[in-house]
């Protein structure tokens, strides 16, 4: 079978017939297979992969015709329950991802390889293999004893007497060498008795050892979603889950290709070329068609449509119209009043100003109107409305005079004046008057009806176009205008009326953090971080921690050598900034004549990006590359002031992060055995990023580490997540910068918050293939529920 069709077309049918009936007609002697032919045709054609729903005629008989349909299906049914004994002999697993083909195939396949692991379990409990009380199908009962007597041939109990055989004897005979002259086929454990190796079990005999099925005996450790396949000696977890159509499992657990142009599994016709794609493949013709025309899947020419094909193939103002092979333009004709005319790009009509396009009034005056125009006439003329002539008057009638709309007869009772329709309010707003007529406007934030050019609609501004970005978080409608909100924590809306700031609650006071912990800013809020002092130090003020009194310590020495104060400052400068720029000072509190002070960036600053510089009474930390992207700088600084002959060490740390170094005491042996040296602690705030595509990373973890791998006995490093969330929302990528490794810490997953987050990353220093020692660096995530 494997899934592979013969295409008989009614072509190929009639030409069957035909020369069936060709010979007929000539009297040739044609002798009508037997039913048992019949069969035996229908079992070679399953056997060469035919579909059995599709079988050429081999006969007009009807009875033929069902036995040969029969026995195909027969036959292929008898190959993949084949294929499912196999498998639970081979592997002791049944999962349908194992077997290839359609569905009702490996549906097949499977109940027959899960009926043969019935059977298989059953011999090897020594049970019978008639399996009474189990109502099973007929095949499945059939293939479990099947597989159940060959599994008893193959392993046949034996009966252990009182005076065992000499073939199966587990000792050697008398006089001879123990292990010596054993026959064991894997070990011998004295005195001549034998023994197997793990993932091995003693056969009856004494002497030779079979493998054991971890499979069938339950002791693999495969977990949920994995499936345990048994192999000579141990087993292997394969997972469960299939891989797809147009991929295959492979030994490695991995889905790969399958390249059905390379394995001739495809359908493309002789004029088409195969061409392999991930999962699939596609069919491309060996000649392509003329330019207007597009090939179908059999290789035909076919017109293509351009105007369906493209968006726009004509331009504005034009129609397409599709041709053999090509398409034509045609300019849109749209129908315009009298009065009207149509624009440049055929889009809509406009009124036509006939006062300018020719001397429409002749001596009389001429004024423009909305699809038409009105003559002004002189004194003894009036206009009449359906010639749109100026007519002389024939006072000589003395027939009343009238005027048109918009005007009204003068006191005389011959001329006409302007109305001032205003007056009345006919707008809902504002109103202006113009002559014979008048014009309806509206205020800022409204617009004129089209209904009736005359009340005023509210413009929704939240809905129009741009609406979504006029506020930088919500949108409300109001008549006649619209306003922006804020989250109702966390934020406050800027002078502009639109745009939402952050609320620095550190800054303003307004936090709930206690004495003891340090106020955090992140969008939307605040959080409260507690760091303590290092071993050897306690703290003296918020942000700041003093050496304690060395002689009272356990080891004086090592004490004497550590900064008298460690102080922690957070730094923020924008992007960009003119370099050079002063971003930090320090110097001492108090000054004596004789004092020299040096100054020096113990770490942080591996890239050169800030420089120190000396002065009389202090330092400055100055930036002198432009930075032109947001970044993080962890620098430690030490000021080491000589007063009198003798140094005193000072620390600062910029950013809210706090380092702590190892110190032991001299008789502490787990402490100096621990490879941790030092576990810095730092803050980092997030968005929610709304449009989430590819990795962003967030923390760079840089090293002073050359990347010398192939150097033997160079230091490597190795970075390593310990703990994240449960969705491994995080990894740690190892790259080099400037000859240097360092480890970027990034999210790979969408995260929605608002969510605290820790991640805990190890830095492991490798050498000589063993751990030198480890860096812990613990990030505290802050996730906000906003995007900006």
């Amino acid at each position: 079978m494997g899934g592979k069709h013969l295409k008989v077309t009614p072509w190929a049918l009639w030409t069957i017939l035909r020369f069936f009936l060709y010979g007929v007609l000539h009297g040739q002697d044609v002798q009508a297979p037997t039913v048992q032919e019949c069969c035996q045709d229908g079992r070679d054609r399953a056997l060469g992969g035919h579909d059995c729903a599709i079988l050429p005629f081999i006969s007009i008989s009807h009875t033929c015709r069902i036995a040969q349909e029969q026995c195909c299906a027969a036959a292929a049914g008898d190959q993949l329950c084949e294929k499912g004994m196999k498998m639970a002999k081979e592997q002791g697993a049944c999962e349908r991802p194992f077997f290839s083909g359609e569905p009702w195939e490996t549906k097949i396949s499977k109940m027959c390889c899960d009926c043969c692991v019935l059977g298989l379990m059953t011999a090897s409990r020594a049970s019978s293999c008639e399996l009474q009380g189990l109502s099973l199908e007929r095949q499945c009962t059939h293939t479990a004893k099947n597989c159940c007597g060959i599994n008893s041939a193959e392993e046949p109990k034996q009966t252990v007497t009182a005076k065992p055989a000499a073939s199966f004897t587990t000792k050697p005979p008398e006089g001879s060498n123990g292990c010596r002259d054993s026959n064991c086929s894997q070990l011998c454990v004295g005195n001549g008795t034998c023994a197997c190796l793990d993932a091995y079990q003693l056969h009856n005999d004494g002497v030779s050892c079979v493998d054991s099925n971890e499979c069938l005996t339950g002791i693999h450790n495969c977990v949920s979603g994995q499936v345990c396949i048994n192999t000579e000696g141990s087993f292997r977890c394969q997972r469960e889950t299939s891989c797809g159509t147009g991929y295959e499992l492979r030994n490695d657990n991995d889905c790969h290709d399958i390249d059905e142009c390379t394995l001739g599994s495809h359908n493309c016709g002789p004029d088409f070329v195969c061409n392999n794609t991930a999962g699939s493949f596609r069919c491309y013709p060996k000649e392509s068609c003329p330019i207007g025309y597009i090939q179908d899947a059999v290789g035909n020419c076919n017109d293509l449509n351009e105007c369906v094909a493209y968006a726009s193939p004509c331009l504005p103002g034009e129609t397409c119209i599709n041709t053999e092979g090509s398409y034509t333009c045609r300019r849109n004709k749209i129908p315009c009043g009298r009065g009207y005319h149509l624009i440049e790009d055929g889009t809509r009509c406009e009124d036509v100003d006939e006062c300018r396009t020719g001397n429409v009034c002749g001596v009389h005056g001429c004024v423009n109107l909305v699809g038409t125009y009105r003559c002004e006439c002189r004194n003894g003329f009036i206009f009449n409305s359906i010639t749109k002539l100026c007519e002389d008057i024939n006072e000589c009638r003395h027939y009343p005079c009238s005027c048109t709309t918009g005007f009204k007869l003068t006191s005389d009772g011959r001329s006409c004046e302007d109305v001032n329709e205003c007056e009345a309010n006919p707008c809902s707003q504002e109103c202006a008057n113009v002559y014979g007529s008048y014009q309806c406007y509206c205020r800022r934030g409204y617009q004129l009806s089209d209904i009736d050019g005359i009340a005023c609609e509210d413009i929704d501004e939240c809905a129009l176009p741009t609406g979504g970005h006029v506020c930088s978080y919500r949108c409300s409608n109001a008549p006649g205008s619209f306003y922006c909100t804020c989250p109702p924590t966390g934020y406050t809306l800027a002078h502009n009326g639109r745009t939402c700031q952050d609320i620095d609650e550190c800054a303003a006071g307004i936090h709930t953090c206690s004495f003891s912990e340090s106020c955090f800013n992140i969008q939307g809020g605040f959080r409260c971080l507690s760091f303590a002092c290092p071993q050897n130090f306690q703290q003296a003020a918020q942000g700041h921690c003093e050496r304690v009194t060395c002689e009272f310590t356990r080891d004086p020495a090592s004490c004497f050598l550590l900064p008298l104060r460690i102080s922690f400052y957070n730094i923020s400068f924008p992007t960009n900034t003119p370099v050079p720029a002063v971003v930090f000072r320090m110097g001492p509190s108090n000054s004596v004549l004789g004092d020299k002070m040096l100054f020096n960036i113990v770490s942080g600053d591996e890239e050169g990006y800030f420089v120190v510089q000396q002065h009389a009474h202090g330092g400055e930390i100055s930036l002198r590359r432009t930075l032109t992207l947001p970044r993080d700088f962890f620098l430690t600084v030490e000021m080491r002031l000589i007063r009198y002959g003798t140094a005193h060490l000072s620390g600062g740390d910029a950013l809210i992060n706090v380092r702590c170094i190892k110190s032991c005491h001299p008789h502490d042996i787990s402490c100096k055995i621990n490879p941790v040296h030092t576990i810095t602690h730092t803050s980092l705030s997030l968005p929610t990023f709304r449009d989430f595509h590819e990795p962003e990373e967030l923390v760079f973890l840089r090293t002073v580490t050359a990347a010398n791998s192939a150097v033997p006995g160079a230091t490597d490093v190795f970075f390593e997540i310990q703990s994240a969330d449960d969705q491994f929302s995080f990894d740690v990528e190892k790259r080099t910068h400037q000859g240097m490794i360092m480890g970027v810490v990034r999210q790979v997953k969408p995260i929605i918050g608002p969510k605290d987050l820790v991640i805990q990353v190890a830095m492991n220093y490798i050498k000589s293939r063993a751990v030198s020692h480890r860096n812990i660096v613990i990030i505290n995530v802050f996730i906000s529920e906003f995007w900006f």
